[in-house]
């Protein structure tokens, strides 16, 4: 069954997760940070150095939000950074963030569509997703265009939430995510459906070797799964 943010409306879960995006824009990069203790700051950092081998030259971020991801992949020097999202109000956002920290001629950030990537096929040498591939309508379908726009010997790098599994890690995180983050998620960013949807949109994610075993479905190869902080993250990667 399809999770989606608002229950009581008859949308496709795409729209509804640009709506949902577009009401929390404002307030995102805060409540990103806030609700992890920062800790999603080292993780992007950690992501990121999983493409320091093949040296990318051109990097697409799907998902981009507010950027964040597409900025911490600055630090592998490439010369063309490119992030696409469905949601206008994070794109705002990002790029308001861009011009402060005179980054706009560095990374261009574009409205798109993660299961219909306006790109050549073979265009990027490495594709990043930070929390993005989890909102996918059709999961298969974004991966199977990520694939499609990477060029051959390109590398795919996913960071997405997980299930930790070990107690009592496991008990204090789900009580943690089910009551403390909707409640200080819906008082901040004043929209209660978007951080309900998170923990049951993670809950729904098919995390470790079933995101590996979907990649390899779709084309990739050499797919890893890397754990992060007791297993509340993780990443994945995969060659073209």
């Amino acid at each position: 069954m399809t999770v989606l943010p608002y229950k009581d409306k008859d949308t496709a879960k795409k729209q509804q997760v640009a709506d949902m995006f577009d009401s929390i824009s404002p307030k995102y990069d805060f409540l990103n940070h806030f609700l992890s203790l920062g800790i999603d700051i080292r993780w992007r950092k950690k992501a990121i150095k999983q493409l320091q081998e093949i040296k990318p030259k051109n990097i697409l971020d799907i998902a981009t939000g507010t950027g964040d991801f597409a900025i911490e992949s600055l630090s592998l020097n490439p010369e063309q950074v490119v992030g696409v999202d469905i949601s206008e109000g994070m794109l705002s956002v990002g790029r308001e963030k861009l011009k402060k920290r005179k980054l706009d001629d560095r990374i261009t950030l574009k409205s798109g569509d993660s299961e219909n990537l306006p790109f050549d096929d073979n265009m990027f040498d490495a594709i990043i997703v930070a929390f993005g591939v989890r909102n996918f309508e059709n999961l298969e379908k974004g991966l199977t265009e990520m694939f499609r726009v990477l060029r051959p010997g390109g590398k795919v790098v996913v960071l997405e939430f997980s299930k930790p599994k070990s107690f009592p890690f496991k008990q204090l995180y789900n009580f943690y995510f089910k009551n403390i983050l909707p409640t200080v998620g819906k008082l901040i960013s004043k929209d209660k459906a978007a951080y309900t949807y998170l923990p049951e949109s993670v809950k729904s994610f098919p995390d470790g070797k079933m995101f590996t075993d979907i990649l390899d479905r779709v084309g990739f190869n050499k797919t890893q799964c890397k754990p992060l902080t007791l297993g509340i993250s993780s990443i994945y990667t995969g060659i073209k």
